[in-house]
């Protein structure tokens, strides 16, 4: 008579993993602090999130939106509106 051994371990491989990371969310924080004789020198802080976009965007963060080296149609305004304001100026200049 031949046993089988189960385990009630389930097995997650790393998709499903970081498919419920990027679902949720996760946020990573820590700040760096240097002193000498009780005196402040150096404070650094460092705030990682870790997100899908949609989840991001359901908790208001969307900033890669608004940031022309991420984003087409942002440097497409960010030009439009140079532009705007090129032709401004110079109306001004052609008026005086």
């Amino acid at each position: 008579m031949t046993r089988q051994i189960t385990h009630g371990i389930q097995s997650t491989n790393l998709a499903d993993i970081l498919e419920r990371v990027l679902d949720k969310g996760i946020v990573i924080a820590g700040d760096i602090q240097i002193k000498l004789a009780d005196v402040e020198l150096l404070t650094i802080k460092i705030r990682l999130l870790i997100a899908s976009v949609d989840k991001a965007k359901e908790i208001g963060i969307d900033w890669w939106e608004h940031d022309s080296y991420l984003s087409s149609k942002a440097k497409e305004k960010e030009l439009e509106e140079e532009n705007k304001s090129l032709q401004e100026r110079v109306a001004k200049l052609e008026n005086r």
